[in-house]
């Protein structure tokens, strides 16, 4: 298998800020988007930032966006206007002795770019099936795909991952030399996201069972 090509920053992807927390590898990249749901598409809107949760799905170095086609944010993003997506996880959260060296653990990815509109059909459908599988593993055969009316209230967009950068934070707090001595508890609290038993609609059949594909989720 090939390995994935280094980051190769750009004036605005360079992490400036806690430089020492950048991370190069291109498969860092892919796995803070991977192990995500929900990310946050940054675009200007009237003159003004606009910042929103927007589900997103991963091929390769191509992410897929979508929404309803009546979004002004997708619509705004549609007309390659600059986009910003990013991606953040929250591991834990670091207790020092000293307020000001409170902080987080966690992995964020920021990408750059214009969004391209897809429009080929069958691009269209792999897209959503990225996206559908991103969410839900197993689930695009397992459902009915999408119909006419569906594929046209959808907007599906497409980002390239080329200028992206991804930053990282580890570890215990990093206290002055001075707090050191100081009876306060200092240390990491981990977080973590885990799913629980499913919960079926109650419209269901009681007949159909759980799928291993939903009783075995795991988020990543």
């Amino acid at each position: 298998m090939t390995a994935a090509p280094p980051l190769s920053p750009t004036d605005r992807s360079t992490v400036r800020r806690g430089a020492q927390r950048a991370r190069t590898d291109r498969g860092e990249l892919y796995a803070v988007l991977d192990a995500g749901l929900v990310g946050h598409l940054g675009v200007v809107l009237d003159g003004a930032p606009v910042v929103l949760p927007t589900g997103y799905g991963r091929r390769g170095d191509t992410l897929y966006l979508h929404g309803s086609t009546g979004a002004a944010t997708l619509r705004a993003a549609a007309a390659e206007a600059p986009v910003c997506f990013t991606v953040t996880h929250v591991d834990g959260l670091v207790y020092a002795r000293s307020a000001f060296h409170h902080s987080m653990n966690y992995r964020c990815a920021v990408v750059h770019g214009a969004a391209r509109v897809v429009t080929d059909p069958a691009e269209r459908l792999l897209g959503l099936e990225v996206l559908t599988e991103h969410l839900a593993p197993g689930s695009w055969t397992a459902t009915r795909q999408p119909d006419r009316r569906e594929l046209a209230a959808t907007a599906l967009l497409t980002l390239d991952l080329a200028e992206a950068s991804v930053k990282v934070r580890t570890g215990p707090p990093v206290d002055d030399e001075r707090d050191l001595a100081a009876p306060v508890w200092a240390g990491v609290l981990p977080v973590r996201t885990v799913v629980g038993e499913p919960v079926p609609d109650p419209l269901l059949d009681p007949a159909v069972p759980v799928p291993g594909r939903v009783s075995g989720r795991r988020l990543g």
